[in-house]
């Protein structure tokens, strides 16, 4: 199930592209209330943005300029909401999204491709091991693309090892939906319960919310401890509510794969052009074919690297990278650059180390601070020394490492508030 648009040339791709790319500009054109405003701000003249080159002559958008203008971007009267979902805002409070009956059938769309791009079929079983509720857009949208797939879906939800291996053990999914970092958990609670997991029917798992790979796309820790003992294929996915759009690995695990027929995607450097070829950037997105909520040059705050070799699957389209880091994630830590992923990896190269999270501060000097709060299996001396000389060994700083009880940090990382585990809480002013 591969469009053929995504086997097309690159010069195909490009033609498409524009063209629904002049759609876009028509259609926030004329039913933006925010887009209208922002054209005659900065005296655009869409008849002159033809080409994917002429978006660089357009103003981006910001999560505060949705946050701040949130009914502002809705193209729709309200009657025509279908669902409703929400995300994160930098603000505190969050985005409201709303989809069209058309919306939707573009959600299923786009997951239906994205999971035969993993190698899910008609006919095959998948567990779902996250929430449809609490207006999280995530779940739904891969009920929907499996419906339309033609595959069968278990909605066990997420969490419970118990539960999700009683239905694994019933029902004989091929593929579950989950975070990986809970496959860790369902290998632990089948080693104690004596599940022999290897002989289950489950061969691969589509992995959400947390990163499998290095930058050169080698499986990172978290992706080799599972895989180590549990002989399932591990499928990377990235999207996000405000895309209503997935980049999901193909089986030659080397990035995920654009759609061209619903996104545009640029990187871009802090003056907002593109990046050299090659290098790391703000992923920045126009989405094509969104009625209720369409966006024009967002940046996601996510720092990505595009990948465009040809990929052995068939596909021309190009691939991105794995996420280096969130733009407001990023920590100067005595002359470092850091971001949460790099330290989350090396945390989670200890088999000591049952939990972590890190708090970022501002400290008296106004630089950044590092606080890692772990729960161990056993809290020594000795544990913190070897994190810490593995911190300058891999990152070259030494941040602070201190214990913290089990069942506190259990609760602030595996908040009912979220669908994903939360390792990283940043305080600074």
């Amino acid at each position: 199930m591969i469009p053929a648009i995504e086997k097309a040339s690159l010069e195909e791709i490009k033609q498409l592209q524009e063209q629904k790319l002049k759609q876009t500009l028509e259609y926030l054109s004329g039913n933006s209330p925010y887009y209208k405003a922002l054209f005659a701000k900065h005296k655009v003249d869409i008849r002159s943005i033809k080409t994917i080159e002429d978006l660089q002559r357009l103003p981006v958008t910001t999560k505060t300029d949705l946050q701040e203008n949130n009914d502002a971007f809705f193209c729709v009267p309200m009657h025509k909401i279908i669902d409703y979902a929400t995300t994160s805002g930098t603000l505190g409070n969050p985005v409201t999204f709303g989809l069209t009956d058309k919306d939707l059938d573009r959600l299923a769309y786009n997951e239906a491709i994205s999971f035969a791009c993993a190698g899910i079929q008609e006919g095959d079983v998948v567990q779902l091991m996250t929430t449809l509720d609490r207006k999280f857009m995530a779940g739904l949208a891969y009920f929907l693309g499996l419906r339309k797939l033609g595959a069968g879906v278990i909605r066990v939800g997420a969490g419970i090892p118990e539960l999700q291996w009683d239905s694994i053990l019933k029902y004989n999914p091929k593929y579950l939906i989950a975070v990986p970092s809970f496959l860790l958990k369902m290998i632990e609670f089948a080693e104690a319960n004596h599940i022999d997991y290897n002989a289950s029917s489950v061969k691969g798992v589509i992995c959400i919310g947390e990163s499998l790979r290095n930058q050169d796309f080698s499986p990172s820790v978290l992706a080799e401890k599972i895989t180590g003992k549990w002989n399932v294929q591990l499928f990377s996915t990235y999207a996000s509510t405000e895309m209503s759009t997935a980049f999901t690995e193909c089986q030659q695990l080397k990035g995920g794969h654009h759609h061209p027929e619903l996104i545009i995607t640029e990187v871009l450097d802090e003056d907002n052009k593109p990046v050299a070829e090659g290098e790391s950037g703000e992923l920045t997105i126009t989405t094509l074919g969104i009625e209720a909520l369409p966006l024009l040059r967002f940046k996601t705050g996510d720092i990505v690297k595009l990948h465009t070799d040809p990929c052995l699957c068939g596909r021309n389209t190009m691939r991105v990278g794995p996420v280096v880091g969130r733009k407001q994630h990023m920590i100067k830590y005595k002359g470092t650059t850091l971001y949460p992923p790099a330290m989350h990896d090396l945390l989670t190269y200890f088999e000591a180390i049952q939990n972590h999270i890190i708090e970022i501060s501002t400290n008296d000097l106004g630089t950044d601070e590092i606080l890692i709060r772990i729960a161990a299996k056993e809290n020594t001396e000795e544990l913190l020394t070897q994190i810490k000389d593995h911190f300058r060994a891999k990152l070259r700083v030494t941040p602070k490492v201190e214990f913290a009880p089990a069942d506190v940090l259990h609760k602030l990382v595996f908040s009912p508030m979220s669908r994903k585990p939360t390792h990283f809480i940043d305080n600074r002013n």
